[in-house]
């Protein structure tokens, strides 16, 4: 009778946010088709060890299960991406699981992303409206406009570009890849526009682009695709346009 195939997972744990980070090892029965998320569910199901013994359930954030929502972003086997398309037989066992550590970590894989919607805030990535009332559809884009607008849409602040990014740690203020292409996605927009010296003043200064090193990690690491660096080098442009607007006091150049 043939062995029955199993999955061997490394998984790195952590109890509290205070607490020394520690490693557990997982062996679970195989199925075809299986991703990192149906692995660690199984793990819920049973939560035993490799070594027998009974354990907690790891815990991880998960929502749309189809990378849409980017909740699940960990890093897998040293490259932080989505647990849920990382699908197993893509992967070489043993499968090491650790939570991404550009962010604090909250319990096992589960660390919290203030930090990256901190620097939304900070950039003003929204468009202001005044009250409720439907004032219709808006000022259209011109196509081609709205064609690489799409393409920095598609973020979804999975936070997989600040884990890649040196220049994203605790000893750096730098906002990252993610808040930056928001800048010039907003701005872009006809309406947003009406906000874009507050947005480039917002990026002038500290934390801002000044922070790029131009690692290019950032776009190898998107799941997505969006051209980051294209966006911080438009911005850097828009950015000295900008600086000659404030200095000559004057609203063209």
């Amino acid at each position: 009778m043939s062995e029955k195939k199993t999955i061997r997972l490394i998984v790195t744990r952590q109890d509290r946010p205070d607490s020394a980070p520690y490693e557990e090892e997982f062996e679970i029965p195989y199925r075809p088709n299986m991703n990192v998320i149906s692995a660690l569910m199984e793990i819920r199901r049973n939560p035993v060890n490799a070594k027998g013994q009974k354990t907690t359930p790891v815990v991880w954030e998960m929502n749309c299960l189809e990378e849409v929502c980017g909740a699940c972003s960990m890093v897998i086997n040293g490259k932080p991406r989505q647990a849920c398309t990382a699908l197993i037989d893509q992967l070489e066992q043993p499968i090491r699981l650790e939570p991404m550590r550009t962010f604090p970590v909250v319990r096992d894989l589960q660390v919290d992303r203030s930090r990256m919607f901190d620097s939304l805030k900070k950039v003003k990535a929204w468009i202001p409206i005044d009250g409720t009332y439907d004032l219709g559809p808006g000022p259209r884009m011109p196509e081609r406009k709205r064609q690489w607008a799409y393409e920095l849409s598609k973020c979804m602040t999975c936070g997989v570009c600040l884990e890649a990014c040196p220049n994203v740690n605790s000893r750096s203020n730098f906002i990252g890849p993610a808040p930056l292409s928001q800048v010039r996605l907003f701005n872009a927009h006809p309406t947003g526009a009406m906000h874009k010296a507050e947005r480039l003043h917002a990026i002038m200064g500290e934390g801002g682009l000044e922070g790029c090193g131009n690692s290019q990690n950032c776009v190898q690491s998107c799941p997505k695709g969006i051209p980051l660096t294209t966006s911080i080098a438009a911005l850097n442009r828009e950015a000295t346009i900008q600086m000659f607007r404030d200095f000559f006091g004057s609203d063209e150049v």
